[in-house]
């Protein structure tokens, strides 16, 4: 009898409207091999704040929302920190929703083997992939690893019939010139299965977070408010694609 597997999480959202389509589940992995500088989710990388539970147990979690993904065609939605970090335990998870027919998507960074992720979009409906620069070495700057990976993850998932939502957060004075952003958009621009681009509005909800937790927020200088770029950055990506500001 193969070994049961078991997840650290340290949320399970209920009722989520900003992970996917429909009305979903959201379950955040514990772990992160990023370090971004504006972590909306400090607690996936401090050493509190989480639990284990079983796969087994998480599907029964997860089956507690089904009258809702029903009606609104949702489903339920692996995030974090990065979901790739529990690699073992996202693939089981996503075996047993998919024996149910239960609707999937996983949010991720895109920095993670190659071959796991190929294998985990044959059985999720959707990947939520960030995006955050293209040049390499602003994204080690600001989110500790360069993104030579996820970029090659990105066309690797390009040649797949997952569908992938696109999502960019844009965060002022840091990523939100139009080069950068113009530089995205002609990264992804050939990528068929793109179902739609999400511009994600900077706020400093997650700094109270940092300090709860005891940590420094190193951003605390940049503005607090939406890019007043974003507005131009939206009507580039409509040109393409199916575009909304927002989760």
């Amino acid at each position: 009898m193969p070994k049961e597997k078991k997840a650290l999480v340290f949320n399970i959202m209920h009722y989520s409207i900003h992970d996917g389509p429909g009305i979903r589940t959201t379950v955040f992995f514990k772990g992160c091999p990023l370090s971004c500088k504006w972590c909306h989710n400090p607690e996936s990388f401090t050493g509190s704040t989480a639990y284990e539970i079983s796969t087994p147990d998480l599907l029964k979690e997860i089956k507690k929302d089904l009258p809702f993904y029903e009606q609104s065609g949702g489903g339920v939605t692996f995030s974090g920190g990065e979901p790739f970090r529990q690699e073992d335990s996202l693939l089981d998870i996503l075996s047993l929703c998919r024996e149910e027919y239960i609707n999937t998507a996983i949010d991720t960074s895109g920095y993670c083997d190659s071959q796991v992720l190929l294998k985990a979009a044959e059985a999720a409906n959707y990947i939520l992939y960030d995006i955050k620069f293209m040049d390499s070495q602003k994204h080690k700057k600001y989110c500790g690893e360069p993104n030579n990976l996820i970029l090659k993850n990105l066309e690797l998932l390009g040649e797949t019939g997952t569908r992938l939502l696109i999502r960019i957060p844009v965060i002022p004075t840091i990523n939100d010139d139009i080069s950068e952003m113009t530089g995205i958009f002609d990264f992804i621009n050939d990528i068929t299965n793109i179902d739609s681009v999400h511009l994600l509005p900077y706020h400093g909800i997650q700094i109270d977070k940092y300090k709860r937790l005891g940590l420094e927020y190193s951003l605390s200088d940049i503005p607090n408010s939406i890019s007043p770029k974003m507005a131009e950055i939206k009507v580039m990506f409509e040109t393409k694609f199916r575009t909304k500001i927002g989760g």
